[in-house]
């Protein structure tokens, strides 16, 4: 039997990490409710939709997307809140549960690939994204591997939007920041927009009794703070 390859090892690691974390005590941080996680949600939209406005437009109707990694859905959904057309959004992800949730939960139409990009059409969308995915990879070179994969999936003209972590955490091996660097060596395109966003989890639990305002207010005077960014990168035509 041959040995497993680098891909496929990263992958299964992924794969056990989330099998160990998910229904832990730690994932009780990120209960939908709390009100830090909604703080950070509000920002993340915000920052979405100030991006996709000004990139594929404000509407997303025509817009072919593919949301590489995408979780239990979400940010799919939120995309046909603001109008997106369900048979024109695309969500792969390598956990079955979470994909299942997804399908669950998502309007008919919506197409799901458990599994890597490999088998999808390349040049076939106007926008693809990946949210805090390349953090998790750990290895370099699969990083580089999936971020051309991303590339070729785009159509000439169409975006590439980034959402993950600036910083690496020193309680969690298993993520590692993505660079500034890394994002313009991967995708050398045009129209780059890169933006900081979101107070740090450590200090909004701490702040999560206070006024709304003062996380607000924080996040907005001390950008060393923020924690994550969002990127995007048009492919020239």
């Amino acid at each position: 039997m041959e040995p497993p390859s680098n891909s496929q090892a990263e992958q299964e690691r992924i794969r056990h990490v989330y099998r160990a974390w998910h229904g832990g005590a730690a994932l009780a941080r990120y209960a939908w409710n709390r009100p830090e996680i909604l703080q950070q949600v509000a920002a993340r939209a915000r920052g979405f939709a100030d991006l996709l406005s000004s990139t594929v437009g404000s509407d997303l109707a025509s817009v072919e997307v593919l949301d590489v990694g995408c979780g239990t859905g979400g940010f799919l959904r939120q995309l046909i809140d603001w109008g997106a057309t369900p048979a024109k959004l695309t969500g792969t992800e390598l956990q079955k549960d979470r994909l299942d949730h997804a399908r669950r939960c998502t309007a008919p139409g919506v197409r799901w690939h458990l599994g890597t990009l490999e088998a999808l059409p390349q040049a076939g969308y106007d926008l693809v994204t990946a949210q805090t995915v390349f953090s998790s990879v750990l290895d370099p070179v699969l990083r580089r591997e999936l971020a051309a994969q991303m590339w070729h999936a785009l159509r000439p003209g169409g975006w590439c939007l980034v959402f993950d972590f600036r910083y690496d955490n020193p309680r969690n091996r298993n993520v590692r920041k993505v660079t500034r660097a890394e994002l313009q060596e991967w995708w050398p395109g045009s129209g780059q927009r890169y933006r900081s966003l979101v107070l740090a989890p450590p200090i909004h639990r701490v702040l999560a009794g206070a006024p709304w305002l003062a996380c607000e207010l924080l996040t907005a005077i001390a950008p060393v703070l923020r924690s994550h960014f969002m990127y995007v990168v048009r492919k020239e035509e």
